[in-house]
């Protein structure tokens, strides 16, 4: 089923619509402009679907923006194979837009982002497979009418794409339900001597952690339904900061928060911090740093930015400052109250303090852990 109602019972609009309304108009824009061979079921051609998610500019003028930035051959290789009869795992650090990446590419195959099966230590087999209406089972018995299809049952009898979030989190013998729906494209229904066969257009898209290695590991005979794509941490400051103003700017729409003037400067200094405690090394590599144990990712960069703007606009003058950020940075570097408040301080007195043009930033991280 198909959610398609973006407004609540008191008729306001979405937090965050689903990318297949977020970004109707360039879906629709490219379906338009699209010439190219689609596979069975599919919205857009593969090619469509690359430019959908790399951006870029359409013949008639439309401009496509970019959702994901980062190599193309990555992109293409993880819709090349939604195009075979492999499934695809993408991989990576927390952080690398992985939940964004296959939401975007269900959007653009599919029309539809909402087959999705969140994956939890508590994730169930009904999850992956199907349940029971038990009010209909205790009356009437095993029947159509009572059995629930999980989101990949739907997405198989549909040709659709389904997602599945952190696998690797979802216990082992629940994984291994995958495994006939990968290999043979069915899904038996033994309560029903039936099963579900899978029809043209299906495919599956899971995400997973990696260093999420030793909680659920997938076993061989998964892992080899799997086509794998590791989606890595940005190449450079530059890419890191695009990525972070593209987000931040989008976040702020959708909140309501006023474009923040000269914002650039204070996102490029959060970026570069982020990235030098991540590495363990200053930019001009000249210092070593202690990197403290959280990821630091550029999802977290987003949401310490986003906070900023937050502050600046309801409790500050509109301009995104070093005060407004300088809390945030400390919340997602400090987890560890012992070991990461002391890579924090050393780094804050080693580089912050003799960094030029700092010295606002300085002031404003000592008096935020004070």
């Amino acid at each position: 089923m198909t959610v398609s109602v973006l407004t609540d019972a008191a008729g306001g609009e979405a937090l965050r619509p689903h990318a297949e309304h977020a970004f109707a108009d360039e879906l629709k824009a490219l379906a338009a402009a699209d010439d190219r061979p689609r596979p069975a079921r599919w919205k857009l051609s593969p090619w469509a679907v690359s430019t959908y998610l790399l951006g870029g500019t359409l013949p008639d003028g439309t401009l496509i923006t970019p959702k994901y930035v980062g190599p193309r051959r990555l992109v293409e290789v993880a819709v090349t194979t939604l195009a075979t009869d492999r499934a695809l795992l993408l991989l990576g650090v927390p952080g690398t837009a992985k939940t964004w990446v296959s939401e975007h590419l269900a959007a653009a195959v599919s029309g539809d982002s909402t087959l999705l099966v969140q994956g939890t230590a508590g994730t169930p087999e009904e999850a992956v497979r199907y349940g029971w209406d038990y009010a209909r089972l205790l009356a009437h018995g095993p029947s159509r009418e009572a059995l629930v299809p999980s989101p990949v049952m739907r997405a198989m009898a549909e040709g659709m794409t389904a997602r599945v979030e952190e696998l690797t989190r979802i216990p082992a013998d629940v994984q291994d339900a995958l495994i006939t729906i990968l290999s043979e494209k069915t899904l038996p229904v033994p309560e029903l001597g039936e099963e579900v066969q899978a029809v043209r257009g299906f495919n599956l898209v899971a995400t997973a952690n990696d260093r999420d290695r030793g909680v659920n590991e997938l076993s061989s005979a998964l892992r080899r339904r799997f086509n794998t794509v590791v989606l890595p941490l940005p190449a450079t400051l530059e890419a890191e900061v695009d990525i972070v103003s593209r987000r931040v700017a989008q976040t702020g729409r959708s909140l309501d928060l006023p474009p923040a003037p000269d914002g650039m400067a204070e996102i490029r200094r959060v970026v570069t911090v982020f990235r030098e405690l991540r590495d363990g090394i200053t930019t001009d590599g000249r210092t070593k740093l202690k990197s403290p144990s959280g990821t630091l990712s550029t999802a977290e960069a987003i949401s310490v930015v986003t906070g900023g703007l937050a502050l600046a606009a309801h409790f500050g003058d509109g301009v995104l400052r070093p005060g407004d950020v300088a809390a945030g940075i400390i919340g997602a570097v400090v987890r560890d109250p012992t070991a990461d408040r002391v890579a924090w301080q050393e780094y804050v007195e080693t580089v912050v303090r003799e960094r030029d043009g700092w010295k606002d930033f300085y002031r404003a991280c000592r008096e935020a852990a004070e």
